[in-house]
């Protein structure tokens, strides 16, 4: 089986290509290139109602890059009987994705309430493509808000693609939508072509600079 390293990572990156591990226990990686690839267009992502509300009286304290590998391996804990019974966040994803992130290839956004990590995502960021991994919370709504802050960050740096691998209901009730294989790849191109600074937003932006920047709010 081929090393898997972080150069490798960016390479099947930039192809539209991604990996997933067999399970949390098994070192096995297998290399996913779906016929029907979910993105965010930025001019479909809206915000419910309720969710601007609860941003408005920032009940987080949202920061950026401060706990890449604990926000890991949050999305990788398990929780019996639901959806989420298993995990493909394996020894060996969390090892190279971090090394991506210290490469300053992969980015999180945390959600923080009282110096305790409450829920964010993580992702890869090549060129004006961001290719979101997975998220978590540990109280209501702290996944949501971390996505709303990553689309409002990705609009003011530049980034032209915001990809989800998949869509699910939750995605879907946010604009995502699905488009086939090769449209993906030729938007991924266009978008490796661009270099946006991930960190244009500052960490200080407020709650409605935040909201104007995604616009539509339903």
């Amino acid at each position: 089986m081929t090393e898997i390293t972080a150069e490798l990572l960016l390479h099947a990156y930039s192809q539209g290509i991604f990996p997933m591990g067999e399970s949390a226990d098994s070192d096995e990686i297998f290399w996913v290139d779906p016929e029907l690839r979910g993105i965010f267009p930025f001019e479909r992502f809206h915000v419910p109602s309720r969710l601007a509300r609860k941003i408005r009286k920032q009940p987080f304290e949202i920061r950026l890059d401060t706990a890449f590998r604990d926000v890991m391996k949050a999305c990788a804990e398990t929780i019996p009987d639901t959806e989420r019974d298993n995990t493909w966040i394996n020894d060996t994803i969390l090892d190279r994705y971090y090394e991506l992130f210290k490469m300053g290839f992969a980015h999180s956004v945390e959600c923080w309430r009282e110096d305790k990590l409450v829920g964010g995502l993580y992702g890869v960021s090549i060129g004006g493509a961001f290719c979101g991994e997975s998220m978590f919370h540990k109280e209501t709504d702290a996944s949501k808000v971390a996505l709303v802050y990553l689309v409002a960050r990705l609009k003011k740096a530049g980034y032209t693609l915001l990809d989800t691998q998949f869509v699910t209901d939750h995605l879907e009730k946010f604009g995502a939508v699905e488009i086939p294989r090769m449209e993906y790849k030729a938007r991924l191109a266009r978008a490796l072509e661009l270099e946006p600074d991930f960190y244009s937003l500052g960490g200080d932006a407020s709650p409605e600079t935040i909201l104007h920047l995604v616009t539509q709010i339903s």
